[in-house]
Order: C-alpha cells, then sequence, then structure tokens
C-alpha cells in the first residue's frame, strides 16, 4: 500500500531515497550520511530511533529535501535488495503506472512484474498495481509467461482502485489512525511522469 509510494513520491520530490533490507542496514547506511532521515516501519510499527513513518502524506509535508532518506518497509524496500541481480529494476507504484509502462516498452523485451506483499499475502493493492503495468505491457504486443499473469491481469486491469479500499492493508490504516495515507494512495493516480530505478544501493529517477 505504502512502500513504493513513499519510494516514488520521496525521489519525484527532488529528495534521495536509499531503500535497504533490514533495520540493520538502515542504521549502517544511516551512519554513512550526513543528517540523514530514518524513514520506515517494520511490521506496521515506527522503529526505535526513526523520524517518519513509511507514510507518503508525512514525507510529502516535508520540506527538509537536502535530508537524504534511509527507507525501510517489511517487504517491499528488502525485494529491491532481493531483485538486485536482475538486469534492471525499477519502483512503480500506481501514481507512476503509465510513464513505467512506456519505459519497459522501450527498453526491455522480457520482464518480471512482481508484487511485493505483505505478510505473505498478494494483497488487493499489489494486484492491482501490477495487473495495470502487466496490461500496458500485454496491449503492447508482451505475451504473458503463464496463465496465472493473465487470471489476475482479467481480473484486476479495469478494478477501480477503490476496491483497494476494501483490503487488508487499507483495515490496518483505519484501525491505527493513518487515514490520510489511504486517501493518498486512493486519489493520487498516474499523477508522477517519472521512472525510478534501484542501483548501487539508491533509488534514482531515470533520465527520459
Amino acid at each position: 500500500m505504502r512502500a513504493t509510494t513513499t519510494a516514488v513520491g520521496i525521489v519525484w520530490s527532488g529528495r534521495r531515497c536509499l531503500p535497504v533490507p533490514s533495520l540493520e542496514a538502515a542504521r549502517a547506511v544511516a551512519a554513512r550520511l550526513e543528517d540523514p532521515l530514518l524513514v520506515g516501519e517494520l511490521g506496521g510499527h515506527l522503529p526505535e530511533g526513526f523520524d517518519v513513518q513509511n507514510s507518503p502524506t508525512a514525507m510529502e509535508a516535508r520540506d527538509d529535501l537536502e535530508r537524504p532518506a534511509v527507507l525501510l518497509s517489511s517487504s517491499g524496500t528488502r525485494l529491491f535488495h532481493e531483485a538486485a541481480s536482475a538486469g534492471a529494476v525499477y519502483a512503480a507504484s500506481l501514481r507512476n503506472v503509465a510513464a513505467q509502462v512506456v519505459h519497459l516498452v522501450a527498453h526491455h523485451p522480457r520482464v518480471a512484474v512482481i508484487g511485493a506483499g505483505s505478510k505473505g499475502e498478494f494483497r488487493e493493492e499489489d494486484q492491482l498495481g501490477c495487473a495495470r503495468i502487466a496490461a500496458g505491457l500485454l496491449d503492447a504486443g508482451y505475451r504473458a509467461g503463464d496463465g496465472r499473469t493473465l487470471e489476475v491481469v482479467g481480473r484486476w486491469r479495469d478494478a477501480p482502485v477503490e476496491v483497494c479500499a476494501g483490503g487488508r492493508s487499507a483495515e490496518y490504516l483505519r484501525r491505527t489512525g493513518q487515514l490520510e495515507d489511504l486517501e493518498f494512495v486512493l486519489t493520487h493516480i498516474d499523477d508522477v511522469d517519472g521512472v525510478f530505478r534501484f542501483e548501487e544501493g539508491e533509488l534514482r529517477q531515470v533520465r527520459r
């Protein structure tokens, strides 16, 4: 619901973003930076010593753009590092689906679209985001690798974004009083014309 939305927003705002796979890595990376901002969550909770939750609205409200963000989430940021051996790794969210599809079609003949999930679940927001990207690739002439991909795309490609409001991630945000983040995700759709590549431990906007 929030990891790549937050990451994309951080870089789009002009701030550096360094996603990390673990709490230990977050502290190690932060120690090498000048005045870093520790951003993120583990199991939905703000780790001790962190400055900001994994919150797109909280990051949008800050104006200290000179402070690099060290970003940690339960699954999303770890996935960046697990996929780092691929030829290219991108972070996409509902904010930049269109831009991401255009870039992939122009530069990559083979693509794996991966939803990080949460607590072992392929949640509504992950399926919706993956389906919208995969649908764009299929419309451009790509072939699906298996029937499961076609099933997810067929179910979710035209689904309204509001379906995410009924899932477990949305329920958690309601229960913990973080409704502003749910509203942010549901109302910021394809408003970012940028593509963001993970390389050398940092998420950077691609020159297009």
